[in-house]
């Protein structure tokens, strides 16, 4: 089967040509739209260049999505899509069938059967972004929740006294956005600098070491949390930082650390779980909702 399949951020839209879920080609890129109207123009204009040689269209979005009804509900960036039903009205105007995914889910579903997490019970991808993204593999399969919430880490409150504060939860503290404020901060700069630039300073700036080591503190933590929570076999680190290997290996080192030197290390509860990059980097979402098109296509309700 020959799908043509979104990954919409943002930021961008990314899209490809998808044949047996591995097999990617057409790769493209267009500017995420700041209206409805103007999202569901971009993606018919895009589909009509494939219509003759592609069969349905799967995407992956952020934010809770109803699979079955094709709903992108609250909780994200992209506020002008939520509660209504996108499934249906890009079906009708693209003229083919199309079923969505969460991108944390897809990139967790991608990652489990093929990729970094395959063979495991119980596993997750945390996906490092402006903000977080996250998926979770419970008894071998991706769970979604009743309301479609189930991975959405972001929104974990990292401090009780503070539950009020924006900035005081998981998306803030763990995220690229987070690395790059506190380099700023630390060097009392009015630059600010993308995560290129940040990853070419840091062998020779100890204060790129410093921030970089906090951020990975703060995942470590989560993660070992996530841990105890689920009693997870591997956590495999994605998002576009994750391509940087001294990310993966300071997150490992942080993890080590706060398994060893937390209450439950000093009890001597050891943690049994491997952290590992993602294989499929950016293609993760798109492999993950070529693979939901071809489980839910005959269930979906729209």
């Amino acid at each position: 089967m020959k799908l043509l399949v979104f990954d919409v951020g943002g930021t961008e839209i990314k899209h490809a040509v998808v044949e047996d879920a591995l097999t990617i080609s057409e790769k493209g890129t267009a500017s995420t739209p700041a209206d409805f109207e103007s999202f569901l123009n971009t993606i018919k204009e895009i589909s009509d260049r494939y219509r003759d040689e592609t069969e349905g269209i799967a995407m992956s979005m952020p934010g809770p999505v109803d699979v079955k009804s094709g709903i992108i509900e609250h909780c994200s960036a992209m506020k002008y899509r939520h509660d209504r039903e996108v499934g249906r009205l890009l079906k009708e105007r693209c003229e083919k069938k199309i079923v969505f995914e969460n991108d944390g889910k897809a990139a967790a579903i991608a990652e489990h059967r093929h990729g970094a997490l395959k063979g495991c019970r119980n596993a997750a991808v945390f996906l490092i972004g402006t903000g977080i993204g996250g998926g979770l593999i419970i008894d071998g399969k991706i769970v979604r929740g009743i309301h479609n919430t189930a991975g959405e880490f972001s929104f974990i409150n990292t401090e009780a006294s503070s539950y009020a504060d924006f900035s005081k939860i998981l998306g803030n503290s763990c995220s690229t956005t987070f690395l790059l404020d506190t380099y700023q901060k630390k060097r009392n700069s009015l630059d600010r600098i993308g995560g290129r630039e940040f990853f070419r300073r840091l062998t020779d700036d100890p204060i790129a070491q410093l921030a970089l080591n906090e951020l990975c503190t703060n995942i470590a933590v989560q993660i070992n949390n996530l841990y105890w929570l689920l009693d997870l076999e591997k956590v495999a680190i994605g998002g576009g930082i994750s391509r940087q290997l001294v990310l993966i290996e300071r997150i490992r080192e942080k993890s080590k650390d706060v398994a060893e030197n937390s209450m439950t290390g000093k009890l001597g509860m050891p943690m049994q779980f491997e952290i590992v990059p993602c294989r499929f980097g950016n293609d993760a979402n798109l492999i993950g909702a070529f693979e939901t098109y071809l489980e839910m296509t005959d269930r979906i309700e729209y």
